[in-house]
């Protein structure tokens, strides 16, 4: 599929709408539950959710941007949005699992229980329709990220692949509490949502900072890149001084080609452009620029 295509783009769009209309529902089911049981692990949920619901907004508004054409003001293109929209998403999670921390943290410590077990029946049955409805979602959410090489998707994804674990977790949290009556564990579950939250957002802004400091690709792709270029360069040139990264969905990649003195400028265009093609085939959106450099005596 050719990069920027209007089908790439109506297909990442279709997909970050579909997120946003799932996490909607699904924090109406969880505000209702949590706040007619009193559980806190569920109310924490219904917050994750929202988290979830603004991710996937931010998400949508970057897909957006994103596939704008370069302009005078970004030459570069607008490919770093995505990467912006998933450090805005990792601060507000931050946020928000202090805050969920925090009311666990006074219900650990205070006479709570659970309203009814009517109430924590519906708990119950929420959590489990909002892991099944999560998990295929979030597993669409993949597809297409790694179809359209999208950081933007792939941060709403992992959103909801958590939220699916801290579903289940929470579900049976709630079934232990109910042949129990534990009522402690509510808050312990909500603490553990928490935490598990903090290490997700750590995960998504490490990726999404990283490309906007212009940081390397991974060794195992820089390592493909120098062998297609040794594959495909003349014994008697060479090249150096290789740079990579990434913005957004695209791939940058850079380096000078050294010619021997005696070659025409056609010549070593000619392998320039051979070169840049068989890079251009390692993956979708791949830019590459190459300076023609004559061998030094």
């Amino acid at each position: 599929m050719p990069m920027n295509s209007n089908s790439e783009i109506q297909l990442k769009k279709r997909t970050a709408k579909l997120s946003i209309y799932s996490n909607g529902l699904l924090i109406v089911l969880k505000l209702f539950a949590g706040f007619w049981s009193g559980s806190v692990s569920i109310i924490s949920e219904a917050i994750h959710s929202s988290l979830d619901l603004l991710a996937s907004i931010i998400a949508f508004i970057a897909v957006k941007i994103s596939h704008k054409p370069a302009d005078k003001d970004h030459p570069y293109g607008h490919g770093k949005f995505e990467n912006v929209s998933g450090v805005i998403e990792s601060l507000l999670i931050f946020v928000a699992a202090v805050w969920i921390i925090a009311e666990a943290w006074q219900k650990l410590f205070s006479q709570h229980s659970i309203a009814n077990n009517e109430s924590l029946i519906w708990g119950i049955v929420v959590m489990a329709v909002s892991a099944a409805v999560n998990f295929f979602v979030s597993r669409r959410l993949y597809k297409v990220a790694q179809e359209t090489d999208s950081v933007a998707l792939e941060a709403d994804a992992l959103h909801l692949k958590t939220d699916v674990y801290t579903s289940i977790g929470v579900s049976l949290g709630l079934v232990i509490i109910y042949f129990t009556s534990w009522y402690i564990l509510d808050a312990i579950i909500a603490i553990a949502v928490a935490l598990l939250i903090i290490y997700e957002a750590f995960l998504m802004l490490k990726k999404s900072f990283d490309p906007l400091l212009d940081t390397s690709l991974p060794e195992k792709q820089s390592e493909s890149i120098r062998e297609m270029i040794k594959i495909h360069l003349p014994s008697e040139c060479s090249c150096t001084s290789l740079k990579t990264r990434k913005s957004g969905q695209n791939t940058m990649i850079e380096f000078v080609l050294i010619t021997p003195e005696n070659y025409t400028v056609k010549k070593a265009d000619e392998i320039a452009n051979h070169l840049k093609l068989q890079l251009m085939d390692l993956a979708k959106n791949i830019f590459v620029q190459i300076i023609i450099q004559p061998k030094r005596v």
